[in-house]
């Protein structure tokens, strides 16, 4: 350690004494990203332009990728021997400790399956669980009313509200791997200033949600290089400001990777500027995960494709002449036109009952929160270990294509190991809710 400049004081070599630990000071954070950001250029890694957090290391005989998040660091590399080297180098300027192959990272579990990986917060949602006494609460099978309209003066004033800001900030953090949790934890969100008795019953109902799936979490498994997204809104939703609620979720191949459900901060005039702006936002995000794709020179097969359900709202991004009609809004969203003409994106319509990105702008009934809950990749541990390498089939499609099987042979098929017959009936139990669809 060393005196600051300009500020030395006593004799050479003295220093002054912290009275306030460093992760307290706010340019501790800066002084050890500029410490640890000098290590890893010193040992041949560059730095992402799209993610400041992701760097790499590139060699004729390997390539390795380095991910930080404050002190604690994912490695990535084909050769173990190559990441056992970069661990052995950062060992010799700091203090490391070598969790070997990742299990659990900043409160997410990684699962190994047949099929890929599933990613969970199960010891984090019980720990709120228990913080809060609830662990034994009766499960309710979605996290909010689908006719629940909630304001910010409907209600009585007798909740605590350190509590309230304390459990709907630990939910914040659980919808890292439970996107279906997105709409709802971000509606109770708006009410942190003054909660009332009608807020909190909606915390706890997220939470008996939760109760009833603790293991539940998405799964990433091996797919294609597409790009698609979802984006979806739900006009003057807020009865308090009549502001929308914009929704989007993007793919890589089959797997979710993004996803969004906040509040717009203008009022939308009409729905179609509602849908408008929330392509925007789409558009933007699929614009980042392209760049950053092109850096870890990953090939792009097709244009990123992104599905709305609104047609006016597609007119208006491909027709300039419709511009009369939307003078209001503001020109940066209209960059999605010069995307569309320069063919980056495509847009496509999807009806309303497939459009995916619905669950994360409303609430709603159980028949279609559970479909929506699959189509966005989350699903239970427990069921996936159950099943192996079994393909689920939508039983609507399974009727278009007149497939002939009985219930038993699409839920269970070939699997690779014998059961006996009380584990083949609860395994034949539980499938309908989970067939619904995939």
């Amino acid at each position: 350690m060393r005196q600051p400049p300009g500020f030395e004081q006593g004799a050479p070599g003295m220093v002054c004494k912290l009275n306030k630990a460093l992760y307290g000071l706010k340019q501790a954070s800066r002084s050890w990203y500029l410490t640890i950001q000098s290590a890893l250029f010193d040992l041949g890694f560059t730095q992402f332009k799209a993610d400041h957090s992701l760097f790499i290391r590139k060699s004729k005989i390997e390539t390795i990728y380095l991910l930080i998040y404050v002190d604690d660091m994912l490695i990535m590399g084909i050769s173990s021997s190559g990441i056992a080297k970069v661990i052995a180098q950062l060992n010799k300027k700091f203090s490391l400790k070598d969790l070997g192959e990742v299990k659990h990272f900043l409160g997410v579990e990684v699962s190994k399956t047949s099929g890929g990986l599933h990613l969970s917060q199960a010891a984090y949602i019980v720990e709120l669980l228990n913080k809060v006494k609830m662990s034994e609460a009766k499960p309710c099978p979605t996290p909010m009313v689908s006719d629940l309209k909630l304001s910010k003066v409907e209600g009585e004033p007798t909740i605590d509200g350190k509590l309230y800001r304390s459990v709907v900030g630990s939910l914040q953090y659980a919808t890292i791997t439970r996107p279906e949790l997105s709409f709802s934890v971000n509606k109770v969100s708006q009410y942190m200033a003054c909660p009332l008795d009608t807020h909190w019953r909606a915390v706890k109902r997220i939470l008996r949600y939760l109760s009833g799936t603790i293991d539940y979490g998405l799964h990433v498994k091996a797919s294609n290089f597409k790009i698609s997204g979802f984006s979806d809104s739900d006009w003057a939703s807020d009865i308090d400001d009549r502001r929308s609620t914009t929704g989007y979720c993007v793919y890589f191949g089959d797997n979710l990777i993004s996803w969004c459900a906040k509040k717009q901060k203008v009022v939308s005039r009409s729905s179609t500027e509602a849908e408008y702006r929330s392509l925007a936002h789409t558009v933007s995000e699929i614009t980042w995960i392209t760049s950053l794709l092109q850096e870890l020179e990953i090939p792009m097969q097709t244009p990123p494709v992104v599905w709305v359900d609104n047609l006016s709202t597609i007119a208006l991004a491909s027709n300039p002449i419709l511009h009369s009609r939307a003078k209001h809004i503001e020109l940066d969203i209209h960059f999605v036109r010069d995307k569309v003409a320069a063919k980056e994106i495509d847009l496509r319509h999807v009806p309303s009952l497939d459009q995916v990105a619905d669950i994360l702008t409303k609430p709603l009934s159980l028949q279609f929160f559970t479909r929506l809950r699959n189509k966005l990749g989350v699903c239970s541990l427990a069921s996936l270990e159950l099943r192996g390498s079994v393909n689920l089939v939508d039983i609507k499609q399974a009727k278009e294509e007149k497939i002939q099987a009985s219930w038993k042979d699409v839920l269970l098929g070939p699997l690779p190991m014998k059961l006996d017959k009380r584990k083949e009936m609860q395994h034949v139990a539980c499938g309908p809710a989970i067939l619904a669809s995939c």
